[in-house]
């Protein structure tokens, strides 16, 4: 088995894993980094399968481009083609209204969507010369490992969570001989998750209580799903705008993918849902403004800071990872943001919340030492170096470089 990162290697964002046995070739992932501008993986030769971990964009967003080139087939379970389908699109029309490169079209889109095949967690299917089993990851609904079974054992994690939250429950380890696993939190550790949740509906009280109103920029997928749950017992009234409305939609067709759709719909059901530019001005009287995007590079999410971002009695509470070079970054450390081309000050309130749906460094090392692996490959991360050294004297470790290619 011959291996070869095409992205997502010794940096966090456009994952792409080749991986090739004999002629066969499969590819895990194929995604890009949605910076700006975006960044792309190098591009992969002819593949006989794809196999997709789950739908974000660091993940995904490069499939139809494989598709649209050779007609690969990708497997992934149905929840995950489903979401990715929507990403599909919106992808092109934000690369459409921010000037950035096309890498395909509506075509390419639409070749993607007739190749998928989906599979179930705890499916078996011969892929080429292995065995392939699909295991749940719990990062996101319909996340999966992928289990390559051919004399030896393999184990590729995609993005995992160990923990439970509101949405999912936690993901456990499967034994393998070799270990392929994410190490985006590599050497940080998340706080405690109830304590954070305590701070979090806290911080959104003293806000209201003071007269301003809450803007909480969530991802889509997942994310926004999960601060809805955690403010299920909340008595403020509660807005949500942007794609995340259509993802719950997707969720609640697909209740079997989260740990509680009884509690999901009733949030659904409790709170107002944008669906218009009207609404917005509505959300706008409201008090907890829940809305795309998750790192403020577009969405609606501007238009409320826009309106909201002069008056020191509002909050803007980010909720996840703000990657380098976007406009959540820019907030965090500077205090400002672009709108219109134009870098603004920003005078409300800047609070962080960490609510990853990714393992922190401990939950990576105890997931390690769960599967008890001959071989660990790190990847997806830019501080490998921190479990590598915590580990290094129990396993043989590899940090591949981009476009280095090695064999086990």
């Amino acid at each position: 088995m011959r291996i070869k990162f095409l992205g997502g290697a010794d940096e966090v964002g456009r994952l792409g894993m080749l991986v090739s046995q004999g002629k066969f070739r499969l590819l895990f992932d194929y995604g890009l980094s949605a910076t700006d501008p975006p960044k792309y993986p190098v591009e992969v030769p002819p593949v006989d399968f794809l196999l997709l971990s789950h739908s974000h964009l660091d993940h995904s967003g490069m499939v139809p481009w494989v598709c649209g080139r050779y007609e690969t087939p990708v497997i992934s379970t149905v929840m995950t083609q489903r979401v990715s389908e929507v990403l599909f699109d919106d992808n092109l029309k934000i690369s459409d209204l921010e000037g950035y490169p096309q890498m395909y079209d509506k075509y390419d889109i639409k070749t993607a969507k007739r190749s998928f095949d989906t599979a179930k967690f705890g499916d078996e299917r011969e892929v080429g010369p292995y065995e392939v089993k699909f295991h749940y990851a719990g990062h996101i609904p319909g996340a999966t490992m992928f289990e390559l079974r051919g004399g030896k054992t393999t184990l590729f994690t995609g993005d995992i969570n160990t923990l439970n939250t509101h949405l999912l429950l936690g993901t456990k380890p499967v034994k393998c001989d070799t270990l392929i696993i994410e190490g985006t939190y590599a050497g940080r550790n998340h706080p405690s998750r109830v304590k954070l949740e305590y701070e979090f509906l806290k911080k959104i009280d003293e806000v209201v209580s003071r007269g301003g109103k809450v803007i909480i920029p969530a991802f889509a997928i997942g994310r926004t799903q999960e601060i809805m749950l955690i403010l299920k017992h909340s008595k403020h009234r509660i807005y949500v705008d942007g794609m995340g409305n259509s993802i719950t939609d997707i969720y609640l067709n697909k209740p079997e993918f989260i740990r509680s759709p009884k509690e999901l719909r009733r949030m659904k059901n409790k709170i107002k849902m944008v669906r218009s530019f009207k609404g917005r001005k509505y959300a706008l009287k409201g008090e907890v403004i829940i809305t795309t995007s998750g790192m403020l590079d577009g969405g609606p999410v501007l238009s409320y800071i826009q309106k909201l971002k002069g008056d020191p009695k509002n909050a803007i509470l980010l909720t996840g990872f703000q990657v380098e070079g976007t406009n959540g970054r820019l907030l965090m450390d500077e205090g400002k943001i672009r709108l219109q081309g134009v870098t603004q000050k920003v005078n409300c309130e800047v609070c962080f919340f960490d609510f990853s749906a990714h393992s922190g460094h401990k939950e990576l090392v105890d997931f390690i030492h769960g599967c008890e692996p001959e071989n660990v490959i790190l990847c997806h991360s830019d501080n490998r170096e921190a479990i590598y050294e915590e580990l290094k004297d129990s396993y043989n470790f590899y940090l591949p470089k981009l476009m280095e290619e090695f064999e086990l």
